[in-house]
């Protein structure tokens, strides 16, 4: 029976496939075959690894990319990680947070939320500003001790085919295609997922109209901005921009018209004018990265397809506003291998696998997208008069103990996490 033939460049359309090799080669097996090895992917490896099952990672790039991408995490996710080990090297490399604020620019009038009232339903009241890319290094950095796991890089998972009681799937590198078997196959290849397009799944949704220039520099903005905390999402005249610390810089993300187009806004001309906004200045800001992103709001109608499931921003995309897209993806992961766990080494049905799509896919829904959708749309707000009220509103919250509470259980992912729990 022919392999499913399937090409991961496209988010939303299928191409045709590249031409194929002229043979296929047959090599080790392993339990479960993982697609991606970005800090989902490597969170499922290194779970199952934990419990000696053997798992094979295949990622397209040659190594991890220390690249601009996620940057914030929650404090159940550092509560998830710690039990591993990894929670303490990414507070070692990382900023700890105990607040983040929501702010006007340039008056300085804010909401200031306390992470602090959430000690006792958390381990780490506070966020985590880290790069990703560092906890795919601590994680990557214990999978290699495992002797139940294998990682290969500058490969490519190219076609995958259920076949009933195991997973067929072809792997690419350096021009040669080998054959490998899986009982079963996780796709954690991000947004133009290989894996999601085997099982035949739809990606519904939305792209976003605007695109989102992010930028990092060494200025130290909080030796300038009154009060600013390590995470601030900012209202300025007609737009807004958000500053996040990292070790050594801030990062900043540049909301433009997108009525203009993209590429006159990236120009070091644009740029400078507005981070000059932010802080002006008699010098020129010295950039060190930068890069434009688009955003999506998108999601499968189904985690699991037979022996295939998918995980992180392979099932669901979600704009950065609140910093939920990688830190739901950890909480799938973990959800994810749990059920891998309790089938492969616990004996339970294939139907355990089930659960993990009821308790994962309505979180990703109702509490992940729409919950980023509306931290978008109001952080959107142009109105003066309504960003004042939205202001008063959320001044009130934060200093309403309860009210807190209950807003930073939704804000920090306590509740959808609990609300998955429930689920049977």
């Amino acid at each position: 029976m022919a392999a499913t033939r399937c090409n991961g460049n496209d988010m939303t359309s299928d191409a045709s496939h590249p031409s194929q090799p002229a043979s296929i080669t047959r090599t080790d097996d392993a339990d479960v075959i993982i697609a991606g090895g970005g800090p989902v992917g490597l969170c499922v490896a290194l779970l199952l690894a934990e419990q000696k099952i053997p798992v094979t990672v295949v990622e397209s790039e040659s190594a991890i990319v220390r690249d601009l991408r996620a940057s914030t995490f929650h404090p159940p996710t550092l509560d998830m990680l710690e039990p591993l080990g990894i929670t303490a090297k990414m507070v070692e490399r990382g900023i700890p947070c105990p607040d983040w604020q929501i702010r006007l620019h340039p008056s300085g009038d804010r909401a200031v939320f306390d992470l602090s009232i959430l000690d006792g339903e958390t381990r780490h009241p506070y966020r985590l500003q880290c790069e990703q890319w560092k906890l795919s290094e601590a994680l990557l950095e214990k999978l290699k001790q495992s002797p139940h796991a294998e990682v290969l890089f500058a490969s490519r998972v190219e076609a995958a085919e259920d076949c009933g009681d195991h997973i067929r799937v072809e792997i690419e590198a350096d021009g040669k295609r080998e054959e490998r078997r899986a009982r079963y196959v996780v796709g954690a290849d991000g947004a133009r997922s290989t894996v999601r397009r085997c099982m035949g799944l739809p990606f519904e949704g939305l792209t976003y109209p605007e695109t989102t220039l992010l930028v990092t520099t060494l200025f130290s903005f909080e030796d300038h901005l009154e009060g600013i905390s390590n995470v601030s999402y900012c209202w300025k005249e007609n737009g807004n921009f958000s500053l996040l610390k990292v070790p050594g810089r801030w990062r900043v993300s540049i909301y433009p018209d997108e009525n203009i187009p993209i590429e006159d806004q990236m120009t070091p001309e644009a740029l400078e004018a507005s981070l000059q906004i932010i802080v002006p200045r008699n010098v020129t800001y010295q950039i060190a990265e930068q890069r434009p992103y688009r955003v999506h709001m998108r999601m499968v109608p189904a985690y699991r397809s037979g022996r295939m499931l998918l995980a992180g921003d392979a099932a669901h995309l979600n704009t950065p506003a609140g910093g939920m897209g990688l830190n739901g993806g950890i909480h799938d992961a973990f959800e994810l291998a749990a059920a891998l766990i309790d089938v492969l080494r616990h004996g339970a049905p294939e139907a355990r696998l089930d659960a993990y799509d009821r308790r994962r896919r309505p979180i990703a829904r109702e509490d992940i997208l729409a919950q980023a959708d509306r931290n978008r749309a109001r952080m959107r707000e142009r109105d003066p008069a309504r960003r004042r009220e939205l202001l008063r509103d959320l001044q009130a919250t934060a200093n309403d103990r309860e009210k807190l509470r209950s807003f930073l259980r939704r804000s920090s992912m306590l509740e959808g996490l609990a609300k998955s729990a429930a689920i049977s």
